[in-house]
């Protein structure tokens, strides 16, 4: 199934260039370009992208904004933020406001691609550099008391489950690792999102990210 891709930066160089290395995978397709976050607003919801390229300053309406805007639409597509912006500040409004990948434009150009495809599969991508910068932060807030050790109300099965889920283990695989049923494991994954309030796979993902519950070296 060929990836749909739209591409939102306000540098035409830019997007001639992303174009380029999207044509060159037989997987992928560009089906609009937009110029500021408005656009891409517009545009998502007449085009129905798999995938939203986002650039974080621009126009009009800045990354950020915008994907808070789309993250709201029904059934909204997964963002991979690109930008040249590489400081903490930047990559963790673009995660909060909704988005599944941060990748910085000096990125190898394999590294984007590749990130296109997790996005599009329903997974989260960060780029090592970042990765590093939220395992960081994380352990800065711990160090100030700023997470909770009770893990919000999880026990130790479903703290368990968590982990596995985030590290894309299937339902079955969770059941022969634990040593439980498929049923079982469906049941304590609807307990977590209930009590942690997250709706989807990546909300799961960042959230044991955020909580250091996941290896980050891949």
């Amino acid at each position: 199934m060929t990836i749909k891709v739209l591409i939102v930066d306000d540098h035409a160089v830019v997007r001639a260039g992303i174009r380029m290395l999207i044509e060159s995978d037989d997987d992928m397709e560009i089906i609009g370009e937009c110029e500021n976050g408005q656009e891409a607003v517009d545009q998502v919801e007449q085009l129905q992208p798999d995938v939203v390229l986002m650039d974080v300053t621009m126009p009009v309406l800045d990354g950020v904004e915008a994907t808070r805007v789309i993250k709201r639409f029904k059934n909204p597509p997964p963002i991979l933020a690109l930008t040249i912006h590489e400081g903490p500040d930047y990559f963790f409004q673009m995660l909060q406001a909704g988005a599944s990948g941060y990748v910085p434009k000096r990125a190898a150009p394999d590294d984007l691609l590749r990130a296109i495809h997790t996005v599009a599969a329903g997974n989260v991508f960060l780029e090592p550099q970042v990765a590093k910068e939220l395992v960081s932060d994380y352990l800065k807030r711990v160090q100030q008391g700023g997470e909770k050790e009770s893990y919000d109300g999880l026990t130790s099965r479903e703290r368990e489950v968590l982990t596995q889920i985030a590290e894309d283990e299937t339902n079955q695989a969770i059941a022969n690792e634990l040593g439980i049923s498929v049923k079982t494991v469906e049941r304590h994954r609807e307990n977590i999102m209930s009590k942690l309030n997250l709706h989807s796979r990546t909300e799961l993902v960042k959230y044991a990210i955020r909580k250091g519950m996941i290896s980050l070296d891949d």
